[in-house]
């Protein structure tokens, strides 16, 4: 039976160094008897050295997690590391196992260690012990962890105090920073520190930034635990602030002003521009699409094609976006797709000339091929870009029913483009309340190779648009 005993300085290095000994020898876990300085000697211990079998290569991560494990408080921690160790010597995969009891069981000492070492970094209160005239300022502060976290983060406190003389004293383990060298020494019992004129400052600012409208005293206390408040200053103040908060926070309603702040009409004033709160004339849409710069296509198009149709019309149909032709003529619906729906519309019984016609989004998208400029799908932005406009041409129609016709354009109306399919011939609404009846898009039913499928596509789309015609009667 070997026996391994662990400093309480050091202990990183010392495990590593002992559990490298053990696995390269071939010791088995069972065959270790693990413990600190505080563990009583074991009558069966050997801690004689070994013959070692060479280099033994383990995963870093492992190395990474055993560096902050070897820190906890639990006294199987280095029993357990070394049996997931000698585990893992044949099975690497292992430390990307979830499911695996003895690295969950690691990992959560892990997070409990990486907790103690913040809640350190947080809540250690140093007072001034030097005196005046010395050449380096001198501070000590006195802490009690929950774990053996003081010398993997005394670094922290190394970086950030560099220019000064610090000891931080606990009960297990001090961190003694003089002159620029760092050590460690056995904890001691709690020192008398003198007072520190800056702790009245500290409380000060303390109680200033405390904000009893935004008081949550279970997410304080989790954040703060109440076993580090002793050894805090400001803490003493908690419980009256506490106590004040709802006078305080009623006393800052009162005292609020009556009038939003000048920034306030600032951000109304952006948020504006991403809204569709266009109220001009009726006869200046049109020219006002024609003219309009708000998203990158207008680039490569050759003009905006606003709607067309009746501004008093029950129906508002909305397509997707301009094709090829009517980039060119300017007009919306007269390329195949606009002739197709004609003539299906035709069979349905519904007029076009009585319907307001437009398009989700105004200006053409395309890929440019040789003479050819193939059609693309707007996507989520240059829609929503694109809402101003429509919502501009709602607005100005008020139809009692829009007909969405594809997936940009049930995009534009409800905020959804996805199952067009599933959802075509149901009733939606517009976020003003307004009914839009979905259904295929005409350049749908020209894309299909199949027949019967076109056949089919065709029926379904004459059954919305006959619906469209029942529901305005």
């Amino acid at each position: 039976m070997h026996r391994a005993v662990m400093p309480k300085i050091g202990t990183a290095q010392a495990w590593r160094d002992a559990a490298r000994q053990f696995l390269a020898a071939g010791i088995p876990p069972e065959a270790i008897l693990w413990g600190d300085t505080s563990t009583v000697p074991d009558l069966f211990g050997d801690t004689a050295p070994m013959q070692t079998g060479g280099q033994v290569t383990v995963p870093r991560s492992f190395i990474n997690m055993a560096s902050s494990v070897v820190w906890h408080s639990d006294p199987e921690r280095f029993a357990r590391l070394y049996a997931f160790l000698w585990r893992l010597k044949d099975a690497p995969q292992l430390m990307t196992d979830r499911g695996d009891a003895d690295l969950s069981r690691l990992r959560q000492m892990e997070k409990n260690v990486h907790r103690c070492q913040h809640k350190m970094k947080a809540f250690v209160r140093f007072r001034e012990i030097g005196a005046p005239d010395a050449p380096r300022r001198s501070f000590a502060a006195w802490f009690e962890p929950t774990y053996h976290t003081v010398e993997p983060t005394a670094d922290f406190f190394l970086r950030r105090f560099s220019d000064m003389d610090w000891r931080i004293l606990t009960p297990d383990v001090c961190a003694i920073f003089e002159g620029g060298k760092l050590t460690f020494r056995e904890g001691q019992e709690k020192p008398a520190l003198p007072e520190d004129a800056s702790e009245q400052l500290w409380i000060t600012y303390f109680q200033n930034i405390f904000n009893p409208a935004r008081l949550m005293v279970k997410a304080m206390q989790s954040e703060m635990p109440k076993k580090y408040w002793k050894n805090m200053p400001e803490a003493a103040h908690i419980p009256q602030m506490i106590a004040d908060a709802p006078a305080r926070a009623r006393a800052m309603a009162e005292a609020a002003p009556s009038f939003p702040p000048q920034r306030l009409a600032q951000v109304q004033a952006q948020l504006a521009v991403h809204q569709s709160a266009w109220e001009g004339p009726k006869d200046a849409l049109a020219k006002d699409i024609a003219a309009c710069t708000r998203c990158p296509l207008h680039c490569n198009a050759t003009q905006a094609v606003p709607g067309e149709g009746p501004m008093d019309a029950d129906l508002m149909i909305v397509g997707e976006q301009p094709g090829d032709q009517e980039d060119l003529s300017g007009r919306p619906f007269v390329g195949p797709a606009g002739q197709l729906f004609d003539q299906i519309a035709g069979w349905a019984g519904l007029a076009r000339d009585k319907a307001f016609v437009t398009n989700a989004v105004k200006h053409f998208k395309f890929t440019p091929r040789g003479k050819r400029r193939l059609h693309q799908r707007p996507n989520a932005s240059e829609i929503q870009h694109c809402r101003w406009w429509l919502d501009a041409e709602i607005a100005q129609v008020k139809p009692k029913l829009i007909l969405g016709m594809g997936a940009t354009a049930a995009e534009g109306l409800t905020g959804r483009r996805d199952a067009i399919t599933a959802r075509r011939g149901t009733v939606e609404q517009t976020p003003s309340g307004t009914p839009v009846l979905l259904t295929l898009h005409p350049s749908y039913l020209l894309r299909l190779p199949d027949p019967q499928a076109k056949a089919d596509a065709t029926a379904q789309f004459q059954d919305d648009l006959t619906a469209a015609v029942r529901m305005l009667a």
